[in-house]
C-alpha cells in the first residue's frame, strides 16, 4: 500500500485541490473508460456525472443510490466518490429538493447501500477513489483492497482530507 502526505490549502470543491486532482488523474491512467461520480457538484473528471442539484452542469440530477442502480453488474472502470458526510453537509446538499434531512439521509446505511452497489457495478480491476475524513473507503465486504491513500492536511484546525483508492478484486 502506498502511503503519501501532501499539505494543500482546503477548497470546497475537492478534486480542486492540486494533489487530491493529481492522484485522480494518475489513478484514472488518462483512460477512455467508464468512470462515475455520483455527487459531482461542478466537477467534470468522471464520464458520467450525476449531482442532486441541477444546477450543476451533471449528466443526470438523481438521488446518489438510484444513479449508482442505473449501472450493471461489472460495468464500471471506476467510482470517484466524495459525499457528503456531517449533517450538516448533507443538510446543505439535499436543501430545496424535497428530500427531508432526517435519520433516513443521515445514517450510515445510507453510504453502506453505496457501497455494496460499488461491489456490484465495478469490474475485477477497477477502482474507486474515496474522499473523506476518515480511511474506510468501500472496504473488503464488498470487495476492494485499498492500494494507495493520500492525507492531505489543510493545516490549523482544518480537518484532513483522506483519499484512498482501492481496486475491486
Amino acid at each position: 500500500m502506498r502511503i503519501e502526505r501532501i499539505w494543500a490549502m482546503p477548497n470546497k470543491n475537492t478534486f480542486d485541490i492540486k494533489p487530491i486532482k493529481q492522484l485522480i488523474l494518475e489513478e484514472m491512467g488518462g483512460l477512455h473508460e467508464l468512470w462515475i461520480d455520483p455527487f459531482a457538484n461542478k466537477n467534470k473528471l468522471a464520464t458520467v456525472t450525476n449531482d442532486l442539484n441541477p444546477a450543476f452542469d451533471t449528466d443526470f440530477h438523481m438521488d446518489a443510490l438510484d444513479f449508482v442502480k442505473r449501472f450493471g453488474d461489472a460495468s464500471v472502470h471506476g467510482v470517484l466518490w466524495d459525499p457528503p458526510y456531517s449533517a450538516r453537509q448533507i443538510a446543505e446538499c439535499y436543501h430545496g429538493f424535497g428530500i427531508p434531512v432526517c435519520q433516513e439521509t443521515t445514517q450510515g446505511s445510507f453510504y453502506s447501500n453505496l457501497k455494496k452497489e460499488f461491489g456490484r457495478i465495478v469490474r475485477p480491476g477497477g477502482k474507486v477513489i474515496s474522499c473523506s475524513w476518515n480511511s474506510g473507503g468501500v472496504g473488503k465486504k464488498f470487495g476492494f483492497d485499498i492500494i494507495r491513500i493520500l492525507l492531505v492536511p489543510h493545516g490549523s484546525w482544518k480537518n484532513d482530507t483522506i483519499v484512498t483508492v482501492e481496486k475491486r478484486m
